[in-house]
């Protein structure tokens, strides 16, 4: 399949990418920067983000992958992260279904709800709600709990501190908690990459539980 990627350079992005080029796939990365990776089957396409719209339009994606995303500390602002974790995934995903991309998959995260009194999660929830007007043959959308994998720069204190924990925590996250559980990256590429292999048709949530049993581990 031709697929349209975003956020292709991130902990789990770069990962969905590996796992894509794996599979044979013609993936077509929108980045602000070149990566350096050059791989069978790798396009990247250098560009900002405002241009990415006009670009995946004219790629006619069989289907597009998001996993792009920020947090408040390196975004700046609530305005520059909604740029990101909504705009920028939105206007994509529209571009995309413009082009002719029939299905999507998106990570999220757990607890995402366009109601939500926290910032973070309405945002995401909000995100979700909008893809899923764009009337998708499908839509597959992850929310993972806590991610454990190498990241670039420093973890947040609080992150940092929960993934110290999680050895205990996860102890205590059982049946319905059990989204809130530490995930590892690698698992969510690859329920991401299985998510391309899915019949059905509709809207998909897919938290901890799912995401293990998709990736097969």
């Amino acid at each position: 399949m031709r697929i349209a990627l975003i956020g292709g350079t991130g902990l789990i992005g770069a990962l969905v990418a590996d796992r894509l080029l794996e599979a044979g796939h013609e993936v077509h990365a929108l980045v602000r920067r070149p990566t350096g990776r050059d791989a069978a089957g790798w396009n990247e396409h250098v560009a900002p983000a405002g241009r990415w719209p006009e670009i995946v339009t004219g790629l006619a994606p069989d289907a597009a992958m998001s996993a792009i995303g920020t947090t408040m500390r390196q975004a700046g602002s609530k305005a520059a992260f909604r740029a990101i974790d909504h705009d920028a995934l939105t206007d994509f995903a529209r571009a995309a279904r413009r082009g002719g991309a029939r299905r999507l998959a998106i990570v999220s995260s757990v607890s995402a709800d366009a109601g939500s009194r926290n910032f973070y999660l309405r945002v995401k929830g909000e995100a979700e709600e909008a893809l899923r007007a764009l009337g998708l043959e499908r839509l597959d959308i992850m929310r993972p709990g806590l991610l454990r994998g190498p990241r670039e720069g420093t973890p947040r204190p609080g992150e940092r501190l929960a993934l110290l924990l999680s050895p205990v925590s996860d102890l205590v996250l059982r049946g319905p908690l059990d989204r809130y559980a530490t995930i590892d990256a690698a698992v969510v590429a690859d329920a991401m990459v299985a998510s391309l292999d899915q019949s059905g048709v509709g809207s998909f949530i897919h938290e901890n539980r799912a995401i293990h049993r998709w990736a097969g581990r």
